[in-house]
């Protein structure tokens, strides 16, 4: 499959951060016994990578805007299309040395993604979709999961941060629904690495609240692409601005939801990102 124009700049943003990255990812492990640990060398990580993938887009594309996990919203003279970028989810596994992060980036015009690449710099996967044509590891088509009974399927989430509030509440009701209905779960730490191995079928969903654009907004497009399902939590379609994401196989997605639907809606985040 021939890739389209977006989805090679987009590539070679990835992979001119990716470098650094893994090139510090190799340091992390020198730094745990420091008494200074290594949080301060993984956040300047996460901006030069930031900065290297600011820099190719916009040498390629530079009318484009951008939306930033650390710089925030920039907006470009195209006021259609905006990059979304994550440069390093999955932060907390690169600060302990568990080697299970990527890059996200999302190319959205007027509001909604059409290409999407998620990238992992240690292994060298290589997930993207574009609008209308499908989605890709590599070269090679991908599709969702074919399960349709729960007790066969794998989900996966993230861990709902904030003790004692009513997202953190309403999170554990979900997961307690899930594995009364005999749902095997598990949390990677990487909300774009899990949505790609949905849209690969290795992964039958994936679910959790609260998330920033720049976490989903590749990953939606993906399943999407795969022949999978993305809503909210209750089923409806606002996902990029709810934060609030169900993803999964379309023979699966209705279940869930309504699974979902019984245990209660967490609170949608903020313009901002953060909880409102």
């Amino acid at each position: 499959m021939r890739r389209p124009a977006e989805i090679n700049v987009m590539l070679r943003a990835a992979h001119a951060a990716g470098r650094g990255l893994a090139r510090d990812f190799g340091e992390v492990e020198n730094l745990q016994v420091s008494e200074k640990g290594p949080g301060d060398f993984v956040s300047v990580a996460d901006r030069q990578a930031e900065r290297r993938i600011v820099e190719e887009l916009e040498r390629a594309r530079p009318r484009y805007g951008f939306l930033l996990e650390e710089s925030g919203a920039v907006e470009g003279a195209d006021t259609s299309n905006r990059w979304v970028v994550d440069p390093l989810d999955g932060t907390g596994n690169f600060l302990h040395g568990i080697p299970h992060f990527c890059i996200s980036i999302a190319l959205e015009r007027d509001g909604e993604p059409v290409a999407a690449l998620v990238y992992n710099p240690l292994t060298d996967d290589t997930y993207w979709a574009a609008r209308g044509i499908g989605a890709y590891a590599n070269n090679r088509r991908l599709r969702v999961s074919a399960r349709a009974r729960l007790p066969h399927c794998i989900l996966a989430t993230g861990e709902e941060a904030g003790a004692g509030s009513e997202a953190l509440a309403c999170y554990l009701r979900q997961h307690a629904a899930l594995k009364n209905a005999g749902v095997s779960l598990r949390r990677f730490g990487a909300a774009a690495l899990d949505l790609a191995w949905v849209a690969d079928g290795r992964l039958d969903g994936f679910w959790h609240s609260g998330l920033r654009r720049w976490d989903i907004a590749a990953g939606v497009l993906l399943v999407r692409e795969a022949g999978g399902a993305v809503s909210d939590t209750d089923g409806s379609g606002s996902v990029l601005e709810t934060g609030n994401i169900l993803a999964a196989n379309d023979r699966l997605h209705g279940n869930l939801c309504r699974i979902m639907a019984e245990a209660g809606r967490p609170a949608p985040v903020a313009p901002s990102g953060r909880a409102a």
